[in-house]
C-alpha cells in the first residue's frame, strides 16, 4: 500500500520509533507531521542507539526522503544540532525537506512556556518547557513565523520586531520579568535561517506528487492519542493533533492519501506529566515496570508513570484514528510477573463504562475493571513467530485483539530493531 500513518495509541512514548524505523526500510519517504522537539524517538540498532527529536526516522537509511511537514513547530537551533549529531555518527541525512508552511519556534516561546508552568495563575500541565504550546498559540493567533517568512530576511526581521514588542509588553506588565532583545534574537536566527534555507520547499505539493506516482510514504506522529489537543485528557495535552487525522493537516495532503493506520501500544500503560491515569500503579509493580522498561523520557529524562494496560484507551484510539491494526511493544518488559492485569472497562457510580470519558472529574473517579492473566517468561527476545511465544503471552495478545477490536500485526520482543514478530507485511 502506498501510505501508512503511525500513531501512538496511548499517552505517547509507546515505542513508535522502532516501528517507524522498521517500516522506513521499505518506504520512499518518511514524514513527520506534528509536534516539535518535545518529542523523542529512540531507535536501537546493534550497539548503536539514536535519539531523534525533529528529524524523521528515515534519516537512519541512505536515500530516504525525510520531510518535516507544515504541522511541525521547528526549533531551528535544535534541528541544526540534531543534524550535526546524526552526521557525526556517520549518517548522511542529505535528503531533508522542510515545509515552507511549518512554523519557527522562537526564544520567546520557550520563555513563555516556562512562565506558564510556574505562574500561580495557570494550571501546571507538566510540559517539557520547550516552547511548543506557545508556538502553536501564536500559530492560532496568526502572529507566528513560517519558514517561508523565516528565510526571507527582510520579512523575518519585521516579524521579529513586531512580535518581540508585543511579547515584551506581556513580560513587563503581566509577569514583571526582563524584556527580550529583538536585535539579538534576529542576529542569532539569521544564521539559522541561512543554514536551513536550502531544505525549505512546498512539501505538500511534493508529497501529493509522490502519492500519485505510487511512492511508499510513511507518516510518523509524535506523542499519542490521549495527548491530542481536542480528543485527549484536556488540558493535560499537547498542542497539536497526534491522531491519524492530524497527518492530513500536518503534511498538507488530503485524507484520501492515507491508506492504512497503524497504532502503537505498549502492553502496559505509561504517561509523562500531569493528568488522570486510571490504571497507574503507585507501588512496587509500577516501579518494576519503570525500571525493566527503562521508562524515562527521551527528551527530558523524566521518570514515566506506569500501570497496567487499559483497553478502554485502545478502543478510543481505534475509533478516533480508524486504526487498521496495532503494533505492540515491551512484551519482554511485562514478562516474569506472576500475574498481569488488563483493564477492560471502568466502573463509575455503580455503572460500567466502556467508552473513554471527556470529563477529567469523571475519569478520576473511574475504577478500572481488570481481567487477570497468568504471567510468562520474559526471555522472548529471540522469538520471531507468534506461535513460539509462551502460551500465556499468546493469550494476553489474543485478549488485546478481543477488547480493542483490531488485529495485532507486529509484536516487539526487545529494544533492537530486529527483535520483532511480523504477522502482517504492511509495506
Amino acid at each position: 500500500m502506498p501510505s501508512i500513518v503511525v500513531i501512538g495509541s496511548q499517552w505517547g512514548d509507546e515505542g513508535k520509533g522502532r516501528y517507524v524505523d522498521y517500516l522506513a526500510a521499505k518506504a520512499d519517504t518518511v514524514v513527520r507531521y506534528q509536534g516539535g522537539d518535545n518529542a523523542g524517538h529512540t531507535i536501537k540498532s546493534g550497539d548503536k542507539k539514536f535519539s531523534l527529536h525533529l528529524v524523521p526516522s528515515g534519516a537512519l537509511y541512505d536515500g530516504k526522503n525525510c520531510v518535516i511537514g507544515n504541522g511541525v513547530v521547528v526549533n531551528p537551533k535544535s534541528l541544526i544540532g540534531e543534524l550535526k549529531a546524526l552526521r557525526s555518527s556517520g549518517l548522511k541525512v542529505d535528503k531533508l525537506f522542510i515545509s515552507d508552511r511549518a512554523h519557527v519556534l522562537m526564544p520567546y516561546h520557550i520563555v513563555f512556556d516556562a512562565l506558564s508552568e510556574t505562574s500561580s495563575s495557570n494550571t501546571e500541565i507538566g510540559t517539557t518547557q520547550r516552547g511548543i504550546g506557545p508556538c502553536y498559540t501564536d500559530m492560532a493567533n496568526r502572529c507566528g513565523i513560517r519558514f517561508c517568512d523565516f528565510i526571507n530576511l527582510e520579512v523575518f526581521k519585521d516579524l521579529v520586531e513586531k512580535n518581540v514588542s508585543r511579547k515584551n509588553q506581556e513580560l513587563k506588565h503581566i509577569y514583571g520579568v526582563a524584556e527580550l532583545d529583538a536585535n539579538a534574537i534576529y542576529n542569532e536566527y539569521v544564521g539559522y535561517a541561512k543554514e536551513l534555507a536550502p531544505y525549505v520547499c512546498d512539501t505538500g505539493a511534493m508529497l501529493g506528487e509522490e502519492y500519485s506516482e505510487g511512492k511508499k510514504i510513511l507518516f510518523e506522529g509524535a506523542q499519542g492519542t490521549l495527548l491530542d489537543v481536542m480528543l485527549g485528557t484536556y488540558p493535560y495535552v499537547t498542542s497539536s493533533h497526534p491522531i491519524s487525522g492530524g497527518a492530513a493537516i500536518g503534511a498538507g495532503i488530503g485524507p484520501r492519501c492515507i491508506d492504512y493506520v497503524l497504532g502503537i501500544a505498549k502492553v502496559y500503560s505509561s504517561r509523562v506529566g500531569k493528568g488522570p491515569f486510571p490504571t497507574e500503579q503507585l507501588n512496587e509493580i509500577g516501579d518494576t515496570i519503570r525500571e525493566k522498561g527503562h521508562e524515562y523520557g527521551v527528551t527530558t529524562g523524566r521518570p514515566r508513570r506506569c500501570g497496567w494496560l487499559d483497553t478502554v484507551v485502545l478502543r478510543y484510539a481505534v475509533r478516533t484514528s480508524s486504526l487498521n491494526s496495532l503494533a505492540l511493544t515491551h512484551m519482554d518488559t511485562l514478562g516474569d510477573f506472576d500475574k498481569v492485569y488488563m483493564c477492560t472497562s471502568y466502573e463509575y457510580n455503580g455503572k460500567i463504562v466502556k467508552d473513554f470519558p471527556a470529563s477529567l472529574e469523571v475519569l478520576e473517579q473511574c475504577k478500572p475493571i481488570y481481567e487477570e492473566f497468568e504471567g510468562w517468561d520474559g526471555n522472548v527476545g529471540n522469538i520471531r513467530k507468534f506461535e513460539d511465544l509462551p502460551i500465556n503471552a499468546q493469550k494476553y495478545i489474543n485478549a488485546i485483539e478481543k477488547y480493542s477490536g483490531v488485529p495485532v500485526s507486529l509484536i516487539g520482543v526487545g529494544q533492537d530493531r530486529a527483535q520483532c514478530i511480523v504477522r502482517e507485511d504492511l509495506f
